[in-house]
């Protein structure tokens, strides 16, 4: 079953099931999103110059 499935059924379980998927799924991309920016703003912070620990 995947979230994006044409088998829906508006009952209890697949809405309980889905909105548990989709709730994990935005926090795992939230998390990935901000991990990715966050290194992407320390690299162009660091300046390219290499390892730099001061």
């Amino acid at each position: 079953m995947l979230p994006f499935s044409f088998e829906w059924i508006w009952d209890v379980g697949h809405m309980v099931f889905h909105g548990g998927l989709w709730y994990a799924l935005s926090i795992i991309g939230i998390g990935l999103t901000y991990c990715i920016v966050k290194a992407a703003i320390d690299s162009a912070k660091a300046g390219g110059g290499g390892h730099h620990h001061h």
